[in-house]
């Protein structure tokens, strides 16, 4: 049984790096939006493409389970299935982002003075990093049934399907005229075999979905150190 101050502690570790992923996502936004001023770029439009990349997305909802999760330890409440299974979809996205960011868009180079450097490490490595580690070490997670691997696949599969369907439809918007993909592995024009390419990455990241979905319900059901008490 974890002692109240240890889970006490965790809450405030949560709490903190809820926080930095706030400001993280803030500042990006806030750099962005200056830029779209300064290009004439629709602030509208740049707003709807910031909160379309996977990313940004993960890391919202790593905020809220995080924020709800600490105030479960500050209410003395246990975490209730809802919450560990939502928990569980959000660090499997975030573990997927931490694994796609470093394998395929690590080399990718940014644009200068419109990345905020500090904010880019922060939403791809370091509030990854934690909301896995959270996983093994916060007290409250309960055990996972296989079927709750299901759930883990409906978000990426609505959100390639948007970004796909969506990308024609902005050409007339950005301003190099040319469809918004907002990773280049899945825009066909730049994907060496097109829409092939494209389609193998798709496959391969609901593969990985999947696998580290399936890695984290294993974790749930085997790892002895974050039992609740």
């Amino acid at each position: 049984m974890k002692s109240t101050g240890y889970k006490y502690t965790i809450a405030v570790v949560r709490i903190l790096f809820a926080a930095l992923g706030i400001a993280a996502i803030v500042a990006q936004l806030d750099r962005s939006i200056d830029n779209w001023h300064k290009t004439g770029l629709s602030v509208a439009f740049g707003i709807t493409n910031f909160f379309s990349f996977f990313t940004i997305d993960s890391n919202v909802g790593a905020v809220v389970v995080l924020l709800i999760g600490a105030a479960f330890v500050f209410a003395k409440k246990a975490d209730p299935r809802w919450y560990t299974v939502f928990r569980f979809i959000v660090v499997t996205y975030m573990t997927v982002t931490l694994v796609v960011y470093n394998l395929l868009l690590r080399g990718v180079e940014l644009p200068q003075g419109t990345t905020v450097e500090w904010s880019n490490e922060v939403l791809h490595v370091i509030a990854c990093a934690y909301i896995l580690l959270d996983w093994f070490i916060a007290p409250g997670r309960v055990p996972l049934n296989w079927r709750s691997l299901r759930a883990v696949v409906i978000f990426p599969l609505v959100w390639v399907a948007y970004t796909m369907i969506r990308a024609p439809f902005t050409v007339h918007e950005t301003l190099n005229h040319k469809p918004f993909y907002p990773y280049p592995f899945l825009d066909p024009s730049l994907a060496n075999e097109g829409w092939f390419s494209v389609s193998f990455y798709v496959v391969l990241i609901t593969g990985v979905v999947l696998g580290t979905g399936a890695g984290v319900i294993w974790v749930s059901r085997r790892w002895k150190g974050a039992a609740a008490a």
